[in-house]
């Protein structure tokens, strides 16, 4: 059925082959805000799978692919909802790559993708709750849910015999469900959680909070926050007093940035960020590196995404959100054969051909249920000042 479907595509695409268009594709990350550091390089590696598409000539008659950026913040609701409202409304684009932090996600995904039929492709908002929103079939993301990490940070504390963790989180969506999934995982296991409290972003001062979290005590703090914000904060405070000198660090705290602005006393500090040991792992960080992009977190699942929506288009034989987001799925997943960053070009002939692919990209993608990665995660190990992988789980 999949290769009839792609065949009616490539039959459709011949017919159309004379109407190139400037694709413009919405690229929203949090240029401001929490995680600023990690959102240049992110924005940078989806432009670089735009560029390749565009370079190659093969898609939809030769259609150019255009990035037009769009400030999230990360946690500012109305502010992310109103720059998407600008991208699909003034600059028309066909889809969006992003957004970034699971709340604002979600608020774009509401009030902008479905009032206007706009698929939405995130690279890193990571909430269980996204698993089960309305999305009217236009939400999909190339990093698993919190669900999935809350598992693995579970497995790794038991593995290094820690018997009791303290846990913070930042205040939004994004953290509840991330401390909720690690704490639901870890005392199911037999983990004891001596506390679990929120903390705000934007704060001068966190001995606070600190003080709490040390008097309820454990043996390590996990720390459920945002690397250039609360959660850096809460890391130096409790360095400072002494409270804690062990931290877990979940995805939205590991990037090349936490461990300048720290130091030498983050060493020994361990967490986990999506990621594979995979072929086309290797394959991206050569081809980042080559087109002068530093990959850090959530760079390989950017270029994934956007490599993802002009795949998705190709199948259907159209730019219209419409169209191709039934095709996401198709292009995603097995049968068919493997494409690897750098084979985008390859990839559109053979759809173009009516072949099946199988993206595999930079993250061995595979898609499930609600549209979200099935998830690989590197696990880090903050070692001489860097962070470091340990293994991949």
């Amino acid at each position: 059925m999949k290769k009839l479907v792609l065949a009616l595509a490539a039959t459709t695409m011949m017919s159309t082959a004379a109407f190139a268009e400037d694709i413009k594709i919405g690229t929203i990350l949090g240029y401001t805000g929490p995680i600023e550091s990690l959102t240049g390089p992110m924005a940078e590696s989806a432009e670089l799978a735009m560029k390749e598409v565009t370079d190659s000539g093969k898609l939809l008659g030769g259609s150019t692919v255009t990035s037009v950026r769009g400030d999230s913040t990360c946690v500012d609701a109305a502010a992310a909802t109103a720059a998407a409202e600008r991208l699909v409304t003034s600059d028309k684009v066909n889809a969006i790559m992003g957004a970034d932090c699971s709340g604002v996600t979600g608020a774009i995904l509401q009030n902008v993708a479905r009032a206007n039929g706009i698929v939405m492709v995130s690279p890193s908002a990571t909430s269980p709750g996204l698993s089960t929103a309305e999305d009217d079939g236009l939400f999909f993301r190339t990093a698993p849910s919190d669900a999935r990490q809350g598992a693995v940070i579970s497995d790794i504390l038991n593995d290094k015999g820690v018997k009791s963790v303290a846990i913070t989180y930042t205040n939004n969506d994004y953290g509840k469900g991330l401390a909720e999934s690690i704490q639901s995982n870890y005392e199911a296991s037999g983990g004891k959680v001596t506390i679990s409290a929120a903390h705000e972003d934007g704060k001068g001062d966190y001995s606070a909070e600190v003080g709490a979290l040390a008097q309820a005590g454990g043996e390590v703090l996990i720390v459920a926050g945002y690397l250039d914000q609360g959660g850096k904060g809460v890391i130096q405070a409790s360095l400072d007093t002494g409270a804690f000198d062990t931290f877990v660090l979940p995805d939205g705290m590991i990037g090349d940035s936490l461990p300048k602005a720290i130091g030498s006393a983050l060493d020994g500090s361990y967490g986990t960020v999506p990621g594979t040991d995979s072929k086309g792992a290797e394959v991206f960080d050569a081809n980042a590196k080559a087109a002068g992009i530093k990959p850090d977190a959530f760079s390989a699942e950017s270029y994934d995404a956007a490599a993802l929506i002009m795949l998705a288009m190709q199948a259907a034989g159209s730019s219209k959100s419409a169209d191709f987001k039934s095709k996401i799925m198709d292009v995603a997943n097995a049968p068919g054969e493997q494409i690897l960053p750098g084979e985008l070009g390859k990839a559109l002939e053979l759809i173009a051909a009516g072949k099946d692919i199988d993206y595999v990209g930079a993250t061995a993608v595979e898609l499930i249920g609600p549209g979200e990665s099935a998830g690989n995660y590197r696990e880090i190990l903050v070692k001489g000042g860097e962070n470091t992988t340990a293994k991949f789980r």
